[in-house]
């Protein structure tokens, strides 16, 4: 949920709006304009554009979408990183506040949780931003006149294009390498929660080496993916 919806309540019930509805009013406003317009709110979801697209060119919109996105895997790949070290911490435990080395493992994996999809939502977006600028593009071939600039317009759409989908491509196989890691991640926090001793602690280390694995494939495809990003901003900013 996103933290301005959280603290509306907050908000609404505070002594500056409490009785004075035009306060209040202007709070709602405030909150829906940015809720169906802002880059993270509903508006997003339901496809209404975001306030971005009213002031930027298509193109500039994908770069600012690429390169948010491409921190945004970045930061995914250090949040799956930190509580990979923090599962092997607790694999590794052998005395201690066993508690508090469970909390600080479910902290880590909620963090991880959210930078996910946080990728997912700013990798939608990117496909939302490539679909315009294209669409809008693709339009605009067609008003050409002399055959020998809208040949040379052709070739550079289409590698466009293909650059565009070949990075939307690697930036969803990352996206879904989170799941697998996700899912083993909450059925160890899950299974831990119930069951707070060394005898579950030990349960654990039999999966300890596949989820290293699924780790390092996740952070390898995100590398790739950022990679493709540096490339992708590269030739459109040309």
């Amino acid at each position: 949920m996103n933290a301005i919806v959280k603290i509306l309540p907050l908000i609404l019930n505070s002594k500056l709006v409490k009785g004075k509805k035009r306060w209040a009013s202007l709070a709602i406003a405030i909150i829906s304009a940015y809720q169906l317009f802002s880059l993270d709110g509903l508006g997003a979801k339901w496809g209404i554009p975001s306030y971005d697209t009213f002031y930027q060119e298509p193109r500039d919109v994908l770069i600012t979408r690429v390169e948010a996105a491409s921190e945004a895997q970045e930061e995914t790949a250090s949040e799956f990183k930190t509580a990979l070290e923090q599962f092997k911490s607790i694999t590794n435990f052998s005395g201690g506040d066993l508690e508090k080395k469970f909390n600080t493992l479910n902290s880590a994996f909620k963090d991880s949780e959210n930078a996910a999809e946080n990728v997912r939502s700013r990798v939608d977006r990117v496909v939302i931003a490539t679909n315009k600028l294209l669409s809008e593009w693709r339009e605009e071939l067609n008003h050409y006149h002399d055959a020998s600039f809208k040949q040379r317009a052709v070739a550079q759409f289409d590698e466009t294009r293909l650059q565009a989908e070949k990075l939307i491509a690697a930036m969803r196989k990352a996206e879904e390498k989170t799941t697998p890691v996700l899912s083993a991640f909450r059925d160890q926090v899950l299974f831990l929660k119930h069951n707070l001793n060394m005898q579950a602690i030990g349960s654990l280390e039999l999966e300890s080496t596949e989820i290293q694995q699924n780790v390092s494939d996740l952070i390898k495809d995100m590398e790739v993916s950022i990679t493709e990003a540096r490339t992708f901003l590269e030739e459109l900013k040309r």
